[in-house]
């Protein structure tokens, strides 16, 4: 499972560009879940997302360091470090999302 913006956003279809084409559009959601469907929670979402975004970086860097001992191609140590690159820019995005809401919500009166 890779982390990407479409896990965050399930309109990205309606975006267009590069981005739309390269992930399959997610159903709509239905009002009714369907009967033994499993039930994600956002916590739980939320963990899974956080599990793999740390498996990627732990990818790039090993990656990094075979390449340092010419185990691995320049290309895949390339590949492997954007993708932690990317992973981490999108961990950082939903962190300050996240950092913002609760401020924005600790602003709010009683």
């Amino acid at each position: 499972m890779s982390l990407s913006i479409a896990m965050l956003s399930p309109n990205i279809d309606r975006l267009g560009g590069a981005a739309a084409s390269a992930a399959p559009a997610a159903p709509a959601p239905s009002a009714a879940p369907a009967a033994g469907a499993p039930q994600n929670d956002f916590a739980q979402t939320l963990a899974s997302m956080t599990a793999d975004a740390v498996s990627t970086i732990k990818a790039g860097e090993s990656t990094a360091l075979a390449g340092m001992k010419g185990q691995a191609s320049l290309q895949q140590v390339v590949q492997a470090v954007m993708q932690a690159e990317q992973t981490l820019h999108t961990v950082v995005a939903v962190r300050d999302k996240v950092v913002g809401a609760y401020l924005e919500i600790s602003r709010m009166q009683i």
